[in-house]
């Protein structure tokens, strides 16, 4: 395949460009449901700061009881986007992506052209990984991605061009070439602590979806199975998207009103996403069933898995914070839709790697762990496991490094972040001010002379 103009905006993207220019949100609505700014109230609610036609996110009923947590994508169930990807057994997350970014779902032929489209993006330039990436080496792959985000400003002619159609062509440049920011930042920081004298990169295959690409290019025979790679590419759609209102997001509208350019956004949405509170919270999880592992004699004994939950809470074990990790949502409260449909790829996947038992541990800990959690707090709403709850368990029985688990996550969030950032220079206008009130009493000036 012809080495591709990054700066070029093609007839694709023109074309791709008019239908993003048509996702307009009337603005009569912003003084119909008297949007502030703002953060959460006492229950913990997010105050109403904005308006998105990008995804919805619900937790509560009409009447603010809690419900069964539903996820659309533009209008679409989570839930319906997955299964329809899985009845004919492809991959779904680049149809996602098309979906976030321009409104509705492709046919077969704007689902191919555009698969095309990322696959001619699916490089880095000359001497990129040698110079940039290979040299000082993070140990966290997050601070390399941001890095390399940031270069790539002086290797684009038209990186502070905000038009519409200039920041979806970056946009889909960087959707196309996070696997590569993430895998190789790990490969070069993994080789920078061996003592080895050689180390591989395989180059991503345009043909190849997004999660087969991560697999193949993170092992070096470059083999996978069906099993895995649909796993990882239901982890990706489960996390391309969750609101305007999730730190990341909010900080790509934030600092996209500010008129700063595509490398800088994501580079502060990165930097967001990076934050253990934020996106990391599944090694939390990870690490907090090690321990249950060594420390629980009996894992099917849920008196004794109830005893160790209540030493958490009681912090008395673990990390002594008083957190169930993966148990808890600022909205859901019922039930997770994201952890409820990958749940099952989850199950699927133990059974392929023989780790039922652990599988049964999780899910006991996930039937437990609200219930002690109920008796033990005063709570305004319910509990129930997160997303994070399986993925980090997901991601070790596919042999994914730990330091990439937070960089799947951006793998696929940048895609929510891109429609974010266009819906904000689309609608948007005015730069995102929050007021604080200054409550340091006022001094008299004393002059230096006086002093």
């Amino acid at each position: 395949m012809a080495k591709r103009n990054y700066a070029e905006i093609t007839p694709e993207i023109q074309h791709y460009a008019q239908l993003c220019g048509e996702n307009v949100i009337d603005r009569e609505l912003y003084e119909q449901f008297k949007v502030n700014r703002g953060l959460r109230d006492m229950q913990g609610k997010g105050v109403l700061t904005g308006l998105t036609e990008i995804s919805e996110v619900n937790g509560t009923g009409p009447a603010g009881e809690p419900m069964e947590g539903e996820l659309y994508y533009r209008g679409y169930p989570i839930n319906d986007l997955i299964n329809g990807a899985l009845q004919d057994r492809r991959f779904g997350f680049e149809e996602i992506v098309y979906l976030l970014l321009m409104g509705h779902l492709p046919s077969d032929a704007q689902l191919q052209e555009f698969n095309t489209v990322l696959g001619s993006y699916r490089s880095l330039p000359n001497s990129f990984v040698r110079d940039i990436i290979m040299k000082a080496p993070s140990s966290n792959m997050m601070n390399s991605m941001a890095r390399s985000v940031l270069t790539y400003y002086s290797y684009d002619p038209k990186a502070e061009d905000t038009s519409l159609e200039n920041v979806l062509r970056q946009c889909i440049q960087l959707i196309a070439m996070f696997p590569q920011l993430a895998v190789y930042s790990y490969q070069a920081y993994a080789y920078y602590l061996s003592d080895s004298t050689s180390f591989f990169f395989h180059d991503a295959d345009p043909a190849l979806s997004t999660a087969e690409n991560i697999l193949y290019m993170l092992r070096q025979d470059g083999k996978y199975s069906l099993t895995e790679a649909l796993a990882l590419d239901t982890a990706l759609i489960v996390h391309a998207e969750h609101g305007g209102g999730n730190n990341s997001s909010f900080t790509t509208h934030v600092v996209s009103s500010s008129g700063t350019d595509t490398y800088a956004t994501i580079g502060a949405a990165l930097g967001s996403l990076k934050g253990p509170k934020h996106g990391g919270a599944n090694i939390k999880v990870c690490h907090m069933f090690e321990e249950i592992k060594r420390e629980i004699h009996d894992w099917k004994d849920e008196e004794e898995v109830s005893r160790y939950l209540e030493k958490i809470l009681h912090k008395e074990a673990f990390d002594q914070s008083g957190l169930i990790y993966g148990i808890g949502h600022a909205i859901y409260s019922k039930s997770d839709p994201r952890a409820k449909v990958f749940k099952s790829f989850v199950r699927n996947l133990a059974a392929e790697k023989g780790r039922e038992e652990e599988y049964n541990l999780y899910e006991t800990v996930e039937r437990l762990a609200p219930q002690i959690i109920a008796g033990e707090r005063k709570m305004y709403k319910g509990v129930c496991a997160n997303v994070d709850f399986y993925s980090g368990f997901a991601y070790q029985m596919l042999d994914i490094p730990e330091e990439l688990f937070t960089p799947l996550f951006a793998i696929a969030r940048i895609s929510g972040w891109s429609a974010h950032r266009m819906e904000e220079l689309i609608n948007g206008g005015r730069i995102i001010r929050p007021a604080y009130k200054a409550v340091k009493d006022r001094q008299q000036y004393i002059s230096l002379s006086d002093r």
